[in-house]
């Protein structure tokens, strides 16, 4: 009972702490987005970046800008230009003028002027039709420019999502459109063709790829969001209920506590269907014998979590599940306690083999196809030591950059090894984020129960909301 009553405080603390949206972001002070940019000053030299916003979207769905955008200037206003002057070490935001008509409807916005610049800390915010002239200026300097070549990423996208999809439509022979970033490289090198035009994104990524600790703290709150989503609907799930309803109960406690989006589909896969581990068609009801693999985390203020949990849908673990489950959250435990600073990914699956190996010495597993799926799940770490880990989080789930060099300080990523057998369709995997840390690492989803009796106290909690339209025989999470 304890979660849920600290759950229906935060929900409280939530509601009461909602204010109007502001002209600039609150999610990071100005001095943040300009140390970023002093950093990429620095990586550029006499260089000058140039970077596009997102536009409108084509629908009545809140605005977002682009992580490129954002991460530098925090501006969330559409088709902004930013210039990033590596000589001059200033920064001119190019920001469309003010439109009545969408203030009178929607509130007002950021619009050129000194307002702007106060607010943002941006040196110099000029009106959008100023940007050729500037450009031309540029191209009398013959100044090295830098710009994002790869397609812009928008709320729950990755960087391989919008590569991917940008490529489909270019190559569409009914369709045939490049992306925005595409176009605005073509058309930044015909206004300036004695400049050298060179790819940002590879700069921008590695920035990127260790946290400031003000990015820390978003994640930490967007982690411990989506732990108290999941708990949530680990509540509310039992035999009846739909795999949509119980991402429901998930949705509920992100957009109390104050969650922008998601920040990729809801991942609930009930009994077989978590064969596929992307699995997202929601439309199964949860049956008595059902694992349950529940993947899902907010978008909250430009960042994203990754946190993934299996679960019965009884309420209470077979002898069968319970074998397999633990022998899985065992070697997934040597994963994540040979985690240390400044090791590569290969020595430190190196010494998770050896714990791996001295747990299944040990280990009683009278089940023998889950004994040789644990084998398997060894051997392939025995076999590929120089793998990745896993995946970088932050703005996006998938987020930029790979952990396949030393760990360092301030990075975040995930681990989330599956242990299968795939000709039962058995499929199990659990999901943390490691934050990386001067002594070791911190487990940011520990929130979320991940031992069996743990998991079941929890499951034995009512939920703050009760799923609609439970089949019949099920048994309501509230009194299991």
């Amino acid at each position: 009972m304890f979660h849920r009553a600290l759950l229906a405080a935060f929900l409280t603390l939530s509601a009461a702490a909602a204010s109007a949206q502001p002209l600039f972001t609150d999610a990071f002070p100005p001095e943040e987005f300009r140390a970023r940019r002093a950093r990429l000053m620095e990586q550029i030299g006499d260089g000058v970046a140039l970077l596009t916003g997102a536009g409108e979207y084509p629908a009545y769905v809140r605005f977002r800008q682009n992580n490129h955008v954002f991460y530098l200037t925090g501006v969330e206003v559409p088709r902004a230009i930013v210039a990033v002057d590596g000589r001059a070490k200033t920064t001119t935001l190019f920001l469309a003028p003010r439109n009545e008509r969408t203030e009178r409807s929607e509130g007002p916005v950021l619009v050129p002027g000194d307002e702007a610049q106060k607010l943002t800390g941006i040196e110099s915010v000029l009106p959008r039709d100023q940007f050729a002239p500037a450009l031309a200026k540029l191209a009398a300097d013959a100044r090295t420019l830098y710009l994002p070549f790869r397609a812009e990423t928008l709320g729950g996208g990755t960087g391989g999502q919008a590569v991917a999809a940008a490529s489909a439509t270019s190559n569409d022979p009914w369709d045939g459109r490049s992306s925005k970033e595409a176009a605005f490289v073509a058309k930044v090198k015909a206004a300036t063709p004695q400049a050298e035009v060179r790819d940002l994104d590879p700069i921008l990524d590695k920035l990127r790829m260790v946290k400031t600790p003000a990015e820390v703290a978003q994640i930490r709150e967007a982690t411990r969001i989506a732990g108290l989503g999941i708990m949530e609907s680990m509540r509310a799930a039992a035999p009846g209920v739909y795999e949509y309803q119980v991402a429901a109960a998930a949705d509920y406690v992100f957009g109390s506590l104050g969650a922008q989006g998601m920040a990729y589909f809801p991942l609930v896969a009930a009994g077989r269907n978590a064969h596929y581990p992307h699995y997202h068609a929601l439309q199964t009801k949860l049956a008595k014998d059902d694992l349950v693999l529940f993947d899902y985390a907010p978008d909250y203020r430009y960042y994203s979590s990754d946190v993934t949990r299996m679960f019965p849908a009884s309420g209470t673990f077979s002898e069968e599940q319970r074998e397999l489950y633990t022998t899985y959250l065992r070697l997934y435990q040597s994963l994540m306690t040979s985690i240390r600073p400044r090791a590569t990914p290969k020595e430190i699956i190196e010494e998770a083999v050896k714990k791996m190996d001295a747990y299944l010495a040990t280990a009683v597993i009278g089940n023998a196809k889950v004994r040789e799926a644990a084998a398997r799940f060894v051997e392939r770490y025995r076999t590929m030591p120089a793998r990745s880990l896993g995946h970088f989080v932050g703005m996006e789930v998938h987020d930029v950059g790979v952990p396949r060099e030393t760990l360092e300080p301030g990075m975040v990523f995930t681990i989330e090894p599956a242990l299968t057998i795939p000709e039962d369709r058995v499929y199990v995997r659990i999901e943390d984020v490691i934050l990386v840390t001067e002594s070791g690492y911190e487990n940011l989803s520990a929130l979320v129960p991940v031992e069996v009796e743990a998991i079941e106290k929890l499951m034995a909690e009512p939920a703050l909301t009760q799923p609609a339209g439970q089949g019949a025989g099920a048994t309501p999470a509230a009194t299991r």
